[in-house]
């Protein structure tokens, strides 16, 4: 019988957390004791995918099924513990591509019945928020977070590890969506936003493009208007048979993609009176934004929580920082947990705790 919280102590200093993410085209595993990381394992189908021009999902699902198991137990060798030493399994649930959870769940569900230890259900998004404690150990709420990732862009104001404000998020587009479509146009492989950053090195941004809502908005973000109008540059230099440069075209984008990300997380920053500004999410890896960052950051004598750009993409060290979270408040999964392709921005299973 699955009986994992008799004798549970989740005040715990250290608590070792296995962490499992599968949501997209990574299968990947890891260890942290407390808020120090033991291990980090990924296994990547990028190249598969690359292929084809973007991640195909049951390539996707192949590819974890295949390696789950193994990328697990390299993680636990790696971190120098035994199986029995783990406290706790976190896992992604949501959001992603639904077949890929599916993996990450079931091996979880399985790892932790087994092991007859407790199961925590991760909303992905938020591992991406957590990712910066495991960069900045001592680093504690309130501050202002810039979330910018393939699924989601959104400025939050972090009140405490659990409870978060969203200030603003995009109506539309994603920031690495948007860039993934772009590097697509100029004929860039997957993924995009590497391959757009790499391209961008030898251009300038000399190609007027539309600021999202001209100064408004608030704090919100729209990238279907910028992303159109690279677009219809680019069909109309080839319609016209003109010449244009890629580079050009990427280093365009790419200033008007971020600048706008930076801004607004500055006058949040200003709004809220907070001393500390985080980043996740993948477009975080970019080395534009992140020199942008810290140039603004400086220049206010702001804190800046920047992860390396390894615990910006998608991991698993992540999963487990959100997981050590959710073990602290007591919110736990059971056997009936079950995969979901999209779930709200800040929520968990459970924020009532309670074990």
């Amino acid at each position: 019988m699955y009986q994992p919280f008799k004798n549970l102590d989740i005040t715990k200093k250290d608590p070792i957390i296995l962490g499992i993410e599968s949501s997209c085209d990574e299968t990947a595993a890891a260890v942290i004791r407390g808020r120090k990381i033991l291990s980090d394992e990924i296994a990547s189908s990028a190249k598969i995918q690359a292929l084809y021009g973007g991640v195909v999902p049951e390539i996707a699902s192949r590819a974890h099924t295949d390696e789950v198991a193994a990328v697990v137990d390299r993680a636990i060798k790696n971190a120098g513990i035994t199986y029995e030493e783990i406290d706790a399994v976190a896992v992604t649930y949501g959001a992603g591509l639904l077949g890929a959870l599916l993996v990450g769940v079931s091996f979880a569900k399985a790892f932790a019945y087994a092991l007859n230890k407790p199961l925590i259900a991760v909303n992905h998004i938020r591992g991406h928020l957590a990712a910066a404690y495991l960069d900045s150990p001592t680093l504690q709420p309130p501050f202002v977070t810039l979330l910018c990732s393939g699924g989601h862009t959104a400025i939050l104001y972090a009140k405490s590890e659990s409870e978060f404000e969203i200030l603003g998020s995009t109506l539309d587009d994603a920031a690495g969506e948007a860039f993934d479509k772009v590097a697509r146009v100029l004929g860039l492989q997957y993924p995009g936003g590497p391959n757009i950053e790499n391209c961008a090195k030898d251009g300038t941004p000399c190609i007027p493009l539309p600021k999202m809502f001209k100064g408004g908005g608030g704090y919100n973000f729209s990238y279907s208007g910028l992303k159109t109008a690279v677009i219809n540059y680019c069909h109309t230099k080839e319609q016209k048979g003109e010449p244009y440069s890629k580079a050009d075209v990427a280093s365009s984008f790419q200033c008007a993609a971020i600048d706008v990300l930076v801004q607004k997380t500055m006058d949040a920053v200003a709004e809220k009176g907070a001393t500390t500004v985080t980043a996740g999410g993948g477009v975080a890896a970019n080395t534009y934004l992140r020199t942008r960052l810290k140039e603004e950051c400086e220049k206010r004598g702001l804190h800046l929580v920047l992860p390396e750009k390894r615990y910006c993409t998608d991991n698993a060290s992540m999963i487990a920082a959100e997981g050590l979270v959710q073990f602290r408040l007591g919110n736990f999964a059971d056997m009936s947990l079950n995969a979901k392709a999209s779930i709200p921005l800040t929520k968990t299973l459970s924020e009532k705790g309670g074990v």
